[in-house]
């Protein structure tokens, strides 16, 4: 786990750009070997794996296909590294390339070598991976769980980090209460982002995973499992006696949309409950003193 301590917050507050930047006046002068804040070629055997790394899964027919690519054309873009000492290096990002390089058999990288403690190493690498587009909505997800939890960041600090305003963070958020079954099909690409903020507005773990199932099994377009969303909680209500015909249906309709929305915007299941003159009320759940301090920075207060 990286160390959280006040010492580090100044450079966390910069972004990935100003870490990447980090000038080397707090190296030591005494290591002219490959110098911080230098590109140099190195060894890949004296670069260790980033044990920060937020993907979890390296695509190997897409790694042979980058290591051909590298015989032919070299490392065009050279990874970061971390200095650890004269002959040892840590690995901050380019992963594929250094794994593609590997299976290439070449023996030295271009690297550029940054000063970076443990915490400005997880989040440098969180960051850079996330600003990729190739990364799926489930390692989306964690890493900004990560960059919240272990790199101390709130909410409107990370969509700055990131480049995402809040409610998109917190759709990505969302997605770590769905049952593991239906994150695996979110990795996997079985359903979209959209599928997956439909089904997490219901509040049923047996009816989300029906759902997922009904996707899977009838290809469902993400609008059909918006309505069918609609129509199921539609359904609970008529069932517990609140939910009336005619132009009833149409304002818990109104009222289900805007539901919808508060609880996507505040990355939590929102009660709203309205009469006929819409007078109501709104709930909003929290689980824990964190979770309270997160829906108060959202509402600012």
């Amino acid at each position: 786990m990286a160390s959280k301590t006040p010492k580090s917050r100044n450079a966390l507050g910069r972004g990935l750009g100003a870490l990447l930047e980090d000038s080397s006046t707090n190296a030591a002068e005494s290591l002219n070997k490959n110098p911080v804040g230098s590109m140099n070629e190195i060894q890949l055997d004296q670069i260790q794996v980033n044990p920060y790394q937020p993907r979890t899964h390296f695509d190997r027919q897409a790694l042979e296909e980058l290591a051909e690519s590298i015989k032919v054309q070299g490392i065009i873009q050279p990874i970061t590294v971390r200095k650890l000492s004269d002959n040892e290096f840590q690995l901050i990002s380019g992963e594929r390339r250094f794994q593609a390089s590997k299976i290439a058999g070449i023996e030295k990288i271009p690297a550029y070598v940054r000063t970076a403690d443990d915490q400005q190493m997880l989040e440098m690498a969180l960051i850079e991976n996330i600003q990729r587009e190739n990364l799926n909505a489930m390692e989306i997800a964690l890493s900004y769980q990560r960059l919240l939890e272990e790199c101390d960041l709130k909410q409107d600090q990370l969509g700055e980090r990131v480049g995402k305003n809040r409610t998109t963070v917190n759709n990505y958020l969302r997605l770590l209460r769905l049952p593991p079954d239906i994150q695996a099909g979110i990795r996997d690409k079985k359903i979209s982002m959209g599928h997956a903020r439909a089904i997490v507005n219901v509040d049923d773990i047996d009816k989300q995973l029906h759902i997922y199932k009904k996707i899977v099994d009838e290809e469902l377009s993400v609008r059909k499992v918006e309505q069918l969303v609609r129509d199921l909680m539609s359904g609970d209500s008529d069932k517990s006696g609140k939910e009336k015909k005619g132009s009833t249906q149409h304002r818990n309709y109104e009222v289900q949309q805007v539901q919808q929305k508060l609880s996507s915007h505040f990355g939590t299941r929102v009660g709203l409950r309205a009469d006929s003159q819409f007078r109501g009320e709104i709930k909003i759940p929290f689980v824990s003193t964190e979770d309270l301090n997160r829906i108060l920075e959202i509402i600012n207060m």
